[in-house]
């Protein structure tokens, strides 16, 4: 216990901070819109506190830090800024990398008719329609229903949406990858409404495009102009699409369905078998006519 005293006794006789090297406190709020008048609070704290303003090289000595710390920032700046380009560059890389290269189109068969669902029938005619009553092409595929059109473009996975590229107007679309040569790009069969138009990133791996059309009683032959063009002879809309639409537009595209199959078939068209029917009836009530070179256009 006597060394414990003798040893706190000690502790509390030694000075802690001598008065030459006591810290000054420095109170200033700095206001980004005043700079100078922070700087002008500084220089009156060292003044009072020093002896640094009665030297000789004052000026020079305020300039050389000034100058010094402008250098640094500018460095560091100049530091940022090689380092966001060379990230902008590596995720640029990774997308270039990591997009599937074109696939080569198998060699063309001559006199060989192929039936499948969305692929390439027999020579350059219609092609078959896919589920979606559209087509499945090398890097996209798309379908339709009487009012809209969907398009699906498969991207690498992980692919962010500010490196997507979508631009849609009233009669034409482009969509690809920012700096790469774009999936599609042309002029689209018929007009849409752009506002009602829209596109998402799905799972990062797919992009959807939603287009309304204008005209929502006729299907699309093709989406971009010069690519393949779908059989609408074989365009059937589901049931359960039908039976959303009102009675009006029911009918109309349920008659527009019936004429098709029937000029598919070489038969005549409902129209066509109205007009018969009435030139029938007409000729029944008038026996006494000669209708041998009638004909109905």
């Amino acid at each position: 216990m006597a060394i414990l005293s003798e040893f706190e006794e000690e502790k509390h006789s030694k000075p802690t901070t001598s008065a030459a090297t006591q810290t000054r406190p420095f109170n200033a709020a700095f206001d980004p819109s005043n700079p100078l008048g922070f700087l002008e609070k500084v220089f009156e704290f060292v003044a009072k506190e020093s002896d640094f303003f009665k030297s000789d090289s004052l000026v020079s000595d305020v300039n050389a830090v000034v100058r010094m710390v402008r250098d640094k920032v500018e460095a560091e700046g100049k530091k940022r800024k090689e380092v966001k380009a060379e990230e902008k560059g590596k995720v640029e890389k990774k997308v270039k990398e990591a997009t599937p290269a074109p696939s080569t189109p198998p060699p063309a068969v001559e006199k060989e008719e192929q039936v499948v669902e969305g692929k390439v029938e027999e020579g350059n005619g219609p092609r078959a329609p896919n589920k979606g009553n559209g087509l499945d092409m090398d890097k996209y595929s798309w379908g339709q229903s009487l009012q809209e059109v969907n398009i699906m473009v498969p991207v690498p996975s992980g692919t962010k949406s500010r490196f997507i590229a979508c631009e849609i107007k009233k009669q034409y679309i482009k969509v690809g990858l920012k700096g790469q040569p774009p999936v599609i790009e042309g002029d689209l069969f018929q007009p849409v409404k752009v506002e009602d138009c829209f596109w998402s990133l799905e799972d990062q791996k797919s992009i959807s495009i939603l287009l309304t059309k204008q005209n929502q009683m006729e299907w699309w032959k093709y989406l971009v102009k010069g690519e393949p063009e779908v059989d609408t002879q074989k365009v059937e809309p589901e049931n359960s699409k039908l039976s959303d639409l009102d009675p009006e537009t029911r009918t109309t595209v349920e008659k527009m369905m019936f004429d098709q199959r029937q000029k598919h078939m070489g038969l005549p068209t409902s129209d066509e078998m109205q007009k018969q029917d009435i030139l029938k009836k007409f000729m029944a009530e008038h026996p006494e006519m000669d209708f041998s070179r009638a004909k109905i256009n």
